[in-house]
């Protein structure tokens, strides 16, 4: 159909500013000014007309005059005859927001031409929009709705990984972790590494952890001198040796805080901005002479300022350390990155020392093949003496010259033995990890983890029982069993008994105890858990607990279960479920006492990783 011409068009436009430009979807088609001058005319457009009874129809302006002049525009329509509508602006800078209205004779708004400002060219057509009940059966189908990315994610077990993550989030949440960096990955043939790590650690800052980073330069000093002379596996560090170090230190912490910034920029400009601070947070002093040797500049910790660094940490910004360490008189030293880390951690309180290895390097059992994902302080002492790794708290680590390991595997026991320092100074646990593939996040959010973690003796204290501890143990549970809240345990079945009972002493002192009888088909029971009174709701019950688990899960039990009339909620809140007699074993459903009626809660436990993750949510 040719375009219809409709003359007798009056232009009306309120206009409530200087200028007001109404654009099109493909460029503007008229400008009104209210000092009277004509619109720009020759301009084509398609404004999009919407209207309940018409549809979609597009239509082009070839002419127009400004509001003050009586001349009568044209409007040709590229569809059908429309009757005498009057067109005018729904008031000033409405005008903008909602663009041109079509009103019939009485005022009645009857369509709108649409302002791209609100309507873009990116508008969906509402005809083209459908509702459709989702198909779950056919994920992964390309043909299917259901084949969105945010469906895929099920798939991926997103959901379940998140909903995980929840109380590891909750549990580091404003803890303070210092993370060792080497710079190797700094240098790294693969640029992405690093890049990635400071992503990961911005992202922990986030997630509210507090952060100082110790950056060591090692490896850049090894590029620049080859034969560093060392004493008892020390660097002496020469005039010479330490200029290098210092420009490469200060190559190293540039580098960390301009990756930093770039992943921290996402908080530029709202409240809450995180920046990177570095500076001198602790003082050094030299190591002297030893064994008749000079080690020069190379120093270890005189002082740490560590209310000065949780002050910058109110600030919610990130602590960075170097290896440089100065003097109250002014001189440099250069201290063992390894060692500032572990040193930091203690003086701080931190919840964590995380290191990064610089090669992959992992622990496994020799006789189950298994990796080894979590040691105890003393099974990593073990370990070191074995292999002939000692670490001096002044920055030294002697390597045995006998040590069967090739460089790569006797860094990660250098590592351990900075660990073994750090734990030492009261930091709870020590992560050890290769950065790459978001090992971070997934070390402290995940319950499988991605390193080897090292934590410190929570079970210190706690031994099987033996004859003398009868009357202890029965002193202890005695006023238990006249409340009714235990059975009763004559010292006669205590003492025949004995061999199952394991308790928590402080000073000879037996202030908890626990039982733990075995049964068929890997069934354990826990019984008589008792905590003294006065060392209620210090982590004593948690620490017999999770003792008594790992001792189920030693001998092959991984189905435990407790009988209670009065404790419920507390096994429950450790992950206990409520199930019937049935449930039992069948030795001890025939024992089980009916007129007690004691409430029965289980617990399967998968491996030693579930009772490490219910470990970071004790209360201690």
């Amino acid at each position: 159909m040719p375009p219809i011409s409709i003359t007798k068009w009056k232009l009306k436009l309120v206009v409530g500013a200087t200028m007001v430009s109404l654009l099109s979807t493909n460029d503007i088609f008229a400008s009104a000014w209210s000092s009277g001058l004509p619109f720009r005319s020759g301009q084509r457009a398609s404004p999009t007309l919407r209207t309940g009874s018409v549809g979609m129809k597009s239509y082009r302006f070839t002419r127009l005059f400004s509001s003050n002049n009586e001349t009568a525009s044209t409007l040709q329509a590229e569809s059908s005859e429309l009757p005498p509508y009057e067109i005018q602006a729904d008031g000033g800078t409405a005008l903008e927001e909602r663009g041109l209205q079509i009103q019939d004779a009485d005022g009645n708004v009857t369509a709108s031409v649409l302002s791209p400002d609100v309507h873009s060219v990116l508008d969906i057509n509402p005809e083209d929009i459908e509702i459709v009940k989702k198909n779950y059966t056919n994920l992964g189908d390309s043909n299917t709705v259901s084949s969105a990315v945010s469906d895929l994610f099920r798939t991926a077990h997103f959901v379940d990984m998140f909903r995980g993550s929840a109380n590891y989030i909750a549990s580091h949440r404003n803890t303070l972790v210092v993370c060792h960096v080497p710079g190797d990955w700094i240098d790294s043939d693969d640029p992405t590494v690093f890049r990635n790590l400071m992503n990961d650690i911005a992202l922990t800052w986030l997630l509210g952890l507090r952060i100082v980073i110790v950056v060591g330069c090692r490896y850049q000093m090894e590029q620049r001198l080859k034969d560093r002379k060392k004493h008892m596996n020390m660097v002496i560090t020469d005039p010479e040796s330490l200029r290098v170090v210092k420009e490469e230190a200060g190559y190293v912490r540039f580098e960390v805080e301009r990756q930093l910034a770039r992943s921290l920029q996402g908080s530029r400009g709202r409240e809450g901005d995180g920046n990177v601070v570095s500076g001198n947070f602790y003082s050094a002093q030299p190591f002297g002479v030893l064994d008749g040797v000079d080690y020069q500049y190379s120093g270890f910790v005189r002082r740490f300022e560590a209310d000065k660094i949780k002050q910058v940490h109110k600030n919610r910004d990130i602590v960075l350390l170097t290896t440089l360490g100065v003097s109250p008189t002014g001189e440099v030293f250069n201290v063992n990155s390894e060692y500032l880390a572990a040193y930091a951690g203690g003086a701080l309180g931190a919840s964590k020392v995380v290191y990064f290895l610089e090669h992959d390097v992992e622990l496994r059992h020799k006789v189950y093949g298994d990796k080894i994902p979590h040691l105890r302080a003393h099974d990593g002492r073990n370990l070191l003496n074995l292999k002939g790794i000692k670490t001096q708290k002044k920055g030294f680590v002697f390597v045995d010259d006998k040590c069967p390991y090739d460089e790569e595997e006797k860094n990660m026991l250098v590592k351990i033995g900075w660990s073994m320092h750090a734990l030492e100074n009261g930091v709870k646990r020590v992560h050890i990890l290769t950065p790459d593939k978001g090992a971070l996040l997934q070390e402290l959010y995940t319950r499988d983890g991605a390193g080897t973690m090292i934590s410190g003796d929570l079970y210190d204290g706690i031994r099987p029982a033996k004859v003398t501890d009868v009357t202890p143990i029965h002193e202890l549970i005695t006023p238990l069993i006249e409340m009714g809240t235990l059975v009763d345990r004559p010292k006669a079945a205590l003492e025949s008994d004995i061999h199952q009972y394991h308790v928590y002493t402080r000073d000879d002192l037996v202030v908890a105890t626990g039982q733990l009888k075995l049964y068929e088909d890997g069934f354990a029971e826990l019984a008589c858990l008792v905590v003294s009174p006065v060392y209620r709701a210090k982590g004593r019950g948690d620490a017999m607990l999770g003792y008594l688990e790992r001792l189920c899960l030693q001998k092959g039990a991984n189905k435990v279960f407790v009988l209670s009339t009065q404790t419920m909620e507390w096994f429950i809140e450790r992950g206990f479920d409520s199930v019937g007699v049935e449930s039992l074993p069948p030795s001890r459903q025939a024992t089980y006492n009916k007129s007690r009626a004691s409430k029965i809660y289980m617990k399967k436990i998968n491996s030693s990783r579930d009772l490490d993750a219910s470990e970071l949510l004790w209360n201690r």
